[in-house]
């Protein structure tokens, strides 16, 4: 078995200036963010290292043992034909460890060459949390950790306008810089910072909302052995995932000046644009909805993988009449040809033989993903068809029953904000029937922003298929809808 990958093993790679600070070592921002910035890197005279934080407890024990070295493994269907790429990374040249070090994750603040701030920290990292105090070492969350950072940034450098940085999250929430930086503030107000550190965080230092978009499904287990003896060294970290990504940024076009994705000999599907919510509301509501949509149905029938859905007839049919018979039609602000052409690529996506993603990957806070993906395709087709989206409705439904936590006796190991779990784990315990528990669930505002409860025909609705799927009939539902 060939060595495990080190520097050791190749003494020329280059280490770059550290301009470059990023939240999370996970593995889409290693096979998307870094693999960009290293082609970046290699191809342009970006010249950016980068420096990984831990956002939660704990180490990255395979991160360190690599020298901060790991391969992204590529693959996909380009022009019919099946494409695939092994690109080593050399981007990362440390990780810094909050918890164990606060005072090292502090001085990184007061680097002069740093730029850049990167983060993906699930969709619920980008919180508010009054419990965070500023002598916390560290705070406990991702906004109030930043705040200290930038704030010592702000006192080491006076508050120079040069020294404010470039922050670009890839959480997938909507308009995710724009709320961090609300965050940032609210906590600079909490706090009783220094009226100029708010005045600096809102001049100096400019807040870039993203969409981000390719599937990184992480250990290729059943191809590692094959690509450790092509490429002469084991790693732990191996990072497979799909050709096809897309990066929207929303920022002014001067930032290419620093971020020139615009000049790389590799294709970079990367853009800097004016207004990032016509490309969200493609995503969101396409990609984002099917991935939802499909999950609590495919976990509920014992199946595995996206790939393994798109192999069962039934279902792969009715995820595709959701999409084109509710989701498309709920989208009033967009061309049907345009969502139609991006649907199918979609679908084409989902049924890439060598993509193992996993639904349970998905299903991570999915409470909050059913929110912004599947009830604005809901509501909106409602609005413009007069009748509920039954497909739509089965989706929703499953997903109540996916959170009760169990299914035919076994547990669901779900993923979500804990106080979101267990509230929907006691109203489980305590509903004295199906439509005590659905008018519960949907009015509950706090959750969905809004009184759902208040919907015509919904709770019956939802209960009638929640029933439904107790009663075991959960495939039926799928075959009569795709049969109509």
């Amino acid at each position: 078995m060939p060595k495990l990958l080190s520097r050791d093993l190749h003494p020329n790679l280059k280490r770059y200036p550290e301009r470059i600070l990023q939240f999370g070592g996970g593995n889409f921002l290693r096979g998307f963010v870094d693999w960009v910035v290293d082609v970046l890197n290699a191809e342009t005279d970006f010249g950016s290292g980068i420096v990984i934080v831990k956002a939660t407890p704990g180490v990255y024990d395979d991160l360190d043992a690599q020298d901060c070295l790991f391969t992204t493994y590529l693959h996909g269907v380009q022009d019919g034909a099946f494409v695939e790429e092994t690109r080593l990374i050399s981007a990362v040249n440390r990780a810094v460890y909050p918890y164990q070090d606060f005072d090292a994750y502090l001085a990184l603040a007061r680097q002069p060459e740093l730029r850049f701030i990167f983060s993906n920290t699930t969709e619920s990292g980008i919180v508010f949390s009054a419990d965070d105090r500023p002598a916390d070492e560290p705070p406990a969350t991702f906004p109030a950790k930043l705040t200290r950072f930038l704030h010592e940034r702000y006192l080491h450098f006076a508050g120079a306008p040069a020294r404010g940085c470039i922050i670009i999250p890839t959480e997938l929430i909507v308009d995710n810089a724009t709320r961090l930086r609300e965050i940032i503030l609210k906590y600079a107000s909490l706090w009783k910072l220094e009226k100029g550190f708010a005045d600096w965080i809102t001049q100096h230092n400019l807040f870039c909302n993203t969409l981000v978009d390719r599937i990184v499904s992480g250990y290729p287990e059943a191809d590692a052995e094959r690509l450790f003896t092509a490429l002469g060294y084991q790693d732990r970290l191996l990072a497979a995932g799909e050709i096809y990504h897309s990066w929207i940024i929303e920022a002014p076009s001067t930032l290419l000046d620093e971020f020139p994705v615009d000049r790389t000999k590799t294709a970079l599907n990367v853009q800097v644009v004016d207004d990032a919510a016509p490309y969200r509301t493609v995503k969101v509501r396409l990609l984002n909805g099917a991935h939802t949509s499909l999950t609590p149905l495919g976990i509920l029938l014992g199946i595995e993988s996206v790939r393994e859905a798109m192999e069962r007839e039934a279902l792969a049919s009715f995820l595709a009449d959701l999409i084109f018979q509710e989701v498309i039609p709920s989208v009033a602000e967009i061309p049907p040809k345009q969502l139609e052409a991006f649907a199918r690529d979609v679908f084409d996506r989902f049924r890439n033989p060598h993509i193992h993603h996993r639904l349970l990957t998905i299903a991570l806070n999915s409470s909050s993903k059913v929110k912004e993906r599947i009830l604005p395709s809901l509501l909106g087709y409602l609005e413009t068809r007069g009748e509920l989206p039954e497909r739509l409705v089965i989706a929703f439904a499953a997903f109540i029953r996916l959170y009760q936590g169990e299914w035919r006796g076994a547990p669901i190991p779900l993923k979500d904000d804990p106080d979101a779990l267990s509230w929907f784990k006691a109203q489980w315990a305590e509903a004295e029937s199906t439509e005590d528990l659905v008018q519960r669930v949907l009015s509950n505002a706090a959750l969905w922003e809004c009184d759902l409860s208040a919907v015509p025909g919904l709770a019956p609705a939802v209960s009638a298929c929640l029933r439904a799927i107790e009663a075991g009939e959960l495939l039926a539902l799928i075959e009569r809808r795709t049969a109509e």
